[in-house]
């Protein structure tokens, strides 16, 4: 906790003041985090930790962890007795008859005031997850004419739901540790200083750094949760689990364990748990307990190896219409900081670009949608494959120090015509990218009315870097944010994020940094000096006839109708407990979203395929091909892609009358070889 206090302190890039009010500030969020439907804590537990709520600030100076050990001692005590609770009111048939209504909004639900006031609201909570099940029910009967009766029914629905918290308790009640509750505390306290500054626990921080450099150490096996089981979906061909030969599908691991230590019962683990169990550092041996199909029981060892997760990479297609467009698939802008010839995307786009050039495409849409950001350095030269030298970004840290990040090389990679594609799940390297070839007026950017908002940058500390002497485990990390993101014309990323020229009707509803009131501000900085490109996108007329378009097009009306109902749907504070009511409910709000199904349906097909060059590669892999297929079929009738297909064939054709051919030439840019 010092730890942590000294670092925020003297590393955030604006750390507000640890002290009375940031303590309230840690206390209510962390109340949230542990009860956050207030099913746990009753009213006197919180008056008592009310006289804790300004110690949080003296922990982090080195006063006893007061707060944490009380708040950790009464939750323990109340998840008990709450685990006596639930199967003594789902022992009882409900009535569906009566009209009541459940409160969902927590913070306009009272702390329960006693016992009584506490199983109340666990006996409504618990009654509207049965009449969920119980409506499902009635509908598979009407359907199938099994010929069950309500009663029938009723207790299936119970019992179904007695599944879901049997499994819900064994994890809270048995598997939480105080390590887990610690974890809890301690990212409240630092994500109130801004939300992308984040503890993480050592297994965490493995799984952090393994997404960024787009491989792991692992056995090479798809896993699902299924009632409470972690079950094998397939074996990853050519991976350790496969070379070993006994993993198959269908089985069931039951225990994780490593060397001589005891192994972890992964029972009732959600996936992405059980996961970090299974993995580790290359050339170890991790014991899978395993429960074949036939029954029986047996010890897997598997020696771990890397695993690249090839679904992180860049990809690119070709689509043919009115024009031939290159298509390209950023998912992450990730880098291997561990090993030179490991994966980075800025090699891996710039290859993608050399391939696109090959097939004599006309225009490259580049797809950054849910691209939650990456590696700096990427983003910077990746922007420079488009442009010649200049500041792609402006970082300034917390001494107020502004530093302008160029690319230096004054080649051009690809000098065609260039779409970004955007949403509000684009954020951080994301944004950056869009900016800057917005200010360059290079490209068009397609999409939300704005992205994330993001503009912040995080470098990840190793806690145990600062700890003198072997203490015996490890701490973890934190991941502090240090510098903010300004774009070239000095404007930030931060919170406003980076508003589309052509704005597409947004499938989201309240999404971005806006949404969190610990977001830090936006500001500007000067702006930088840089020159635009030599033939300036002119959007005007593309969001002209982009309007038009959408105006028109069937799929969008749609997606606007069905964000007017999430909206009204969000703004429900109360839920019928009642089946004719709350059938009544379902059925209208299930006609206006099921017409949002259907929103593919109005798009005409992409003429899209692969390169040769690409499927080549993978061959007779059938795992791959069949991955490969349900990638472009996820694009096939995708109307945002439709759309920005539309918008780039207007810019090929705005760019196509002749024009002085510029200096830039593709032999000056130095692209990385292919690995």
């Amino acid at each position: 906790m010092t730890l942590v206090g000294q670092i925020l302190k003297e590393g955030h890039y604006q750390p507000k003041p640890i002290d009375d009010a940031f303590s309230r500030e840690v206390f209510v969020k962390y109340l949230k985090n542990l009860d956050g439907e207030k099913k746990f804590f009753l009213k006197s537990d919180i008056d008592e930790l009310k006289k804790l709520e300004n110690h949080v600030d003296d922990e982090l100076n080195g006063a006893p962890l007061d707060f944490f050990n009380k708040s950790s001692e009464i939750m323990k005590k109340r998840v008990v007795e709450a685990a006596t609770i639930y199967p003594e009111i789902l022992a009882k048939p409900f009535d569906f008859t009566k009209q009541e209504k459940m409160d969902i909004d927590p913070d306009a639900i009272p702390w329960p005031t006693d016992e009584a006031a506490r199983v109340e609201a666990w006996r409504k909570a618990l009654k509207y997850r049965t009449l969920e099940k119980y409506a499902d029910l009635i509908t598979i009967r009407d359907k199938d004419k099994s010929g069950k009766t309500d009663a029938q029914l009723e207790a299936e629905a119970r019992e179904k739901v007695k599944k879901v918290y049997d499994r819900y308790f064994d994890r809270v009640k048995n598997r939480t540790k105080d390590d887990d509750r610690f974890s809890l505390y301690v990212n409240a306290i630092t994500t109130t200083m801004d939300p992308h500054t984040d503890y993480m626990p050592p297994l965490e921080k493995r799984s952090f750094q393994e997404s960024m450099s787009g491989r792991f150490y692992g056995i090479g096996a798809q896993l699902r949760e299924e009632e409470g089981r972690i079950k094998i979906v397939s074996i990853v061909t050519g991976s350790p689990a496969w070379k070993q030969g006994q993993l198959k599908a269908d089985d069931v691991i039951m225990k994780v364990g490593e060397g001589d230590k005891e192994p972890v019962d992964i029972g009732g683990f959600p996936v992405e748990e059980a996961v970090t169990h299974i993995r580790g550092s290359k050339g170890s041996v991790v014991k899978l307990t395993v429960k074949s199909v036939d029954g029986t029981i047996k010890v897997i060892p598997i020696v771990r190896d890397e695993i690249k997760l090839d679904d992180v990479f860049a990809k690119s297609a070709v689509i043919n219409g009115q024009h031939k467009i290159g298509y390209i698939y950023l998912p992450e802008f990730y880098a291997d900081f561990n090993d030179r010839q490991g994966a980075f995307s800025y090699d891996d786009v710039a290859e993608e670009i050399r391939k696109l050039k090959a097939e004599k495409v006309d225009g490259i849409i580049l797809d950054l949608r849910f691209n939650g950001g990456g590696s700096l350095p990427d983003v910077i030269k990746m922007a420079g494959l488009f442009v010649p030298e200049g500041t792609m970004v402006q970082v300034r840290n917390r001494s107020g120090e502004v530093q302008q990040q160029r690319d230096r090389d004054k080649g051009v990679a690809y000098d065609g015509p260039l779409a970004i594609m955007v949403n509000e799940f684009s954020a951080s390297a994301s944004e950056i990218m869009a900016a800057a070839m917005q200010d360059y007026k290079r490209a068009v950017v397609i999409g939300s009315p704005s992205t994330f908002g993001k503009g912040t940058v995080q470098r990840l500390l190793d806690l145990d870097a600062f700890v003198k002497g072997d203490i015996g485990t490890s701490l973890g990390g934190i991941k502090l944010t240090v510098q903010k993101f300004y774009r070239a014309n000095g404007g930030s990323t931060q919170l406003k994020g980076v508003e589309s020229d052509v704005v597409l009707p947004s499938p989201y509803y309240e999404v971005g940094e806006k949404k969190d009131k610990d977001a830090l501000k936006w500001d500007v900085v000067p702006q930088a000096e840089y020159t635009t490109w030599q033939d300036p996108v002119d959007v005007a007329p593309l969001k002209m006839k982009s309007a038009e378009r959408v105006a028109n097009n069937e799929a969008f009306k749609m997606i606007n109708e069905n964000i007017a109902t999430l909206k009204k749907l969000d703004e429900q504070k109360t839920y019928p407990l009642d089946l004719a009511n709350y059938r009544a409910d379902q059925k209208k709000n299930a006609a206006a979203l099921k017409r949002y199904d259907s929103v593919n349906d109005k798009v005409q097909p992409l003429n899209i395929s692969s390169l040769k060059t690409d499927l080549d590669k993978i061959g007779t892999d059938t795992v791959k091909l069949a991955r490969n297929k349900d990638w472009l079929k996820a694009r096939n009738k995708d109307p945002y892609l439709s759309e920005a297909v539309n918008v780039m064939n207007d810019l090929i054709m705005q760019q196509s009358f002749p024009k002085l051919k510029n200096n830039y030439t593709d032999a000056t840019k130095k692209v990385p070889e292919q690995k």
